[in-house]
């Protein structure tokens, strides 16, 4: 395939010839036949391809190419939809590739017949908005192929209707289901069995393949080879996946089906109705135990609540009592016994968490609005991942922009369980010297002062004022968000300057992205949704405000026993662990700023640590090769009218 590539990718080739805009790039085609060699010999590959070298095209055609099945999985749905509606269609057109390609989503994103048929006969909604939805998607119903939620004109995604008409894994009948043959969840898994090429995201990988999900386990056993682009994110991925989550939501959600089957198949059961009442109650309880402001407990802190512990115990003593009594009715209707089954499996689960009978898994808890989350995350995945990894010989390939600290990729090969798997890295093509400059600001007091926010934002401002907006202002936590947006909105109005402020939250981050390009002079402030996976090109993005080195808060529950757990064995867990993961994230961030070859920008990191702390070489020596300066002049020179000519 090396010479087939060599003339895939050249200025004469098809790419060339049938991409608008595409030209030859050494790096890719380098990339590409790296992918390809490990295809062929069933291998492992790590590749960090940096900003525009074109990754996505150097995996896609070795893939379409291969002859093989290929499971492609990306860090979002948006990225799965960009590949799927776009970049492959560009590539199978110039290559007149025969590949057949499926797009597979979770569960939750394809309409569930059965589910609608039971809602709509109930009635009863959460509001009138939601009443309307259900009638348009009861004619979106009777004429969709797909039953993609997405294709569903008028009702949005986020709707809260969506939970009453799609199936999860808890609450779906399987072969049992009445509506067994026309359901969209299994045709789509039925596309993918029969494609070339599958489309994936992390999330979709790990809870259905990884787990052996009902079906879609045939999925990688057939496949030759699996390709995981943003695989930077993998780890905190598998970490969630591998583990186990119980919430109060799930609870609530099994005793609503419940309450629905029972007066479909068993209105003669009273005490039906009361069971649910009771642990409905209790589940309530449970997430009151604790405050209503979202937070993440560790075991301690949820141990030392008051109500808390009674609070799980009144839930289990509700849950057993609805288990038993489910197990009587459950021969009446398929519907009463998949509740029965959920119901037992809730339980163990459960009780599998108070207990903690792991040692390898951390037990922590996370509240919502209006749920409380129970989580058991394993400290190590190292050996989970070479144990899924292990059986039938295929290829995995690890890509991202970044995976690398200093060049080196023994912190994601020790954290992912890859040994000393082939690795590889490619620079960026940008011409970064001349494209970015890297101010590092003096005089900044420590990042955790309580002025820090303050300090920040006075001396960005001078820099915000010389690019005239157009600019990204990256925090490391929602607080220090809002914070400064605060001060920020408080600057711009007392100089009278008027450009737009945008913040993390206001609308869905794509509205915000594409306000964002629109105005042209606008600043967003964000937190961690738009430190990656966010691409602006053009003027419209010319300064990265990073406020401090995005290192994890220590008090994370799941951060905290992995700390612990390294300090017992000997380790330093700052540098093997918080500091290659901070480099990672700055990396990150820092890639926004650059996006294509006429680029230019700043790239202002304010914490005093990148050039106090003996670390902070670690940091930005990982960073592309911009020119670095710590005078404010120099920044502002840099979009001086002279200097962009």
């Amino acid at each position: 395939m090396t010479a087939l590539l060599s003339d895939v990718f050249s200025a004469a080739g098809p790419l060339a010839t049938g991409v608008p805009g595409y030209r030859l790039r050494p790096q890719q085609l380098e990339l590409a036949e790296r992918i390809a060699a490990a295809m062929a010999g069933n291998q492992v590959l790590i590749a960090e391809a940096g900003t525009g070298t074109g990754k996505t095209y150097a995996y896609l055609v070795p893939a379409l190419l291969s002859g093989g099945k290929v499971i492609v999985s990306t860090g979002t749905r948006n990225l799965q939809d960009q590949l799927f509606t776009r970049d492959i269609p560009t590539i199978r057109k110039a290559l007149k590739s025969p590949v057949k390609v499926a797009l597979l989503k979770g569960r939750a994103n394809y309409l569930c017949h059965y589910h609608l048929e039971l809602s709509l006969s109930d009635g009863r909604f959460l509001s009138r908005d939601d009443a309307a939805y259900a009638q348009r998607i009861a004619r979106f119903a009777r004429k969709t192929r797909s039953g993609d939620k997405a294709e569903c004109a008028g009702v949005p995604e986020n709707a809260t209707v969506w939970a009453m008409v799609t199936s999860t894994r808890d609450n779906c009948l399987g072969q049992d289901c009445p509506k067994h043959k026309e359901c969209f969840v299994l045709a789509a898994r039925r596309e993918a069995l029969a494609a070339d090429l599958v489309v994936v995201n992390h999330h979709l990988f790990f809870a259905d393949v990884m787990l052996r999900d009902e079906g879609t386990a045939e999925l990688l056993p057939a496949c030759n080879t699996v390709i995981f682009d943003e695989a930077h994110q993998l780890p905190e991925v598998a970490s969630l996946f591998f583990g186990d989550s119980i919430s109060t939501a799930q609870l609530l959600e099994l005793t609503r089906d419940t309450q629905l089957e029972g007066l479909a198949s068993a209105r003669d059961c009273l005490d039906l109705p009361k069971c649910c009442a009771l642990l409905e109650k209790a589940a309530r309880d449970l997430r009151l135990a604790l405050p209503v402001e979202p937070a993440r407990y560790a075991l301690q802190q949820l141990e030392a609540r008051a109500g808390f512990a009674d609070g799980l115990s009144g839930v289990l003593c509700e849950l057993e009592v609805l288990a038993a009594l489910l197990e009587t009715q459950a021969q009446r209707a398929e519907g009463l016994e998949s509740c029965w089954r959920r119901a037992t499996n809730l339980l163990v689960r459960l009780q599998a968490w108070q207990s903690g009978a792991n040692p390898d898994f951390v037990r922590w808890a996370e509240t919502y609005s209006h749920s409380l989350q129970l989580n058991a995350t394993p400290l190590v995945i190292a050996e989970i991942m070479q144990k899924q990894m292990s059986g039938h010989p295929r290829a995995w390939i690890f890509t991202s922009a970044t995976l690398a600290v200093q060049d080196s990729f023994s912190h994601y090969c020790a954290e992912m369980g890859l040994g000393d798997a082939d690795s590889a890295r490619w620079e960026s093509p940008f011409d970064y010297p001349r494209q970015a400059l890297l101010y590092a600001p003096r005089n900044l007091p420590d990042p955790n002062r309580p002025e820090y926010a303050e300090a920040v934002v006075e001396a960005a401002f001078p820099v915000l004022q010389a690019s005239a907006g157009r600019a990204f202002f990256l925090c490391t936590s929602l607080r220090a968000m809002r914070r400064t947006h605060e001060l920020l909105s408080e600057w711009l109005q007392r100089d009278g300057l008027d450009l737009p402020l945008l913040l993390q939250g206001e609308r869905s981050k794509n509205e915000l992205l594409e306000r964002f390009r629109s105005l042209g002079n606008a600043i967003l402030i964000g937190s961690q949704s738009f430190w990656e996976g966010v691409d602006v090109r053009g003027e419209a993005l010319s300064l990265v405000v990073i406020d401090k080195l995005p290192f994890a808060p220590p008090d994370d529950p799941v951060l905290s026993a992995r700390i612990e757990k390294l300090r017992n064995e000997g380790r330093n867990p700052f540098l093997e662990y918080q500091l290659p993961r901070a480099v990672i994230n700055v990396k990150q961030g820092a890639g926004r700023l650059i996006r294509d070859e006429t680029d230019r920008g700043v790239l202002m990191i304010c914490d005093p640590r990148l050039l106090s702390k003996p670390y902070g070489k670690r940091v930005w020596r990982s960073l592309p090769p911009m020119k670095r300066t710590r005078e404010l002049a120099d920044a502002l020179a840099f979009f001086a009218p002279a200097a962009v000519a």
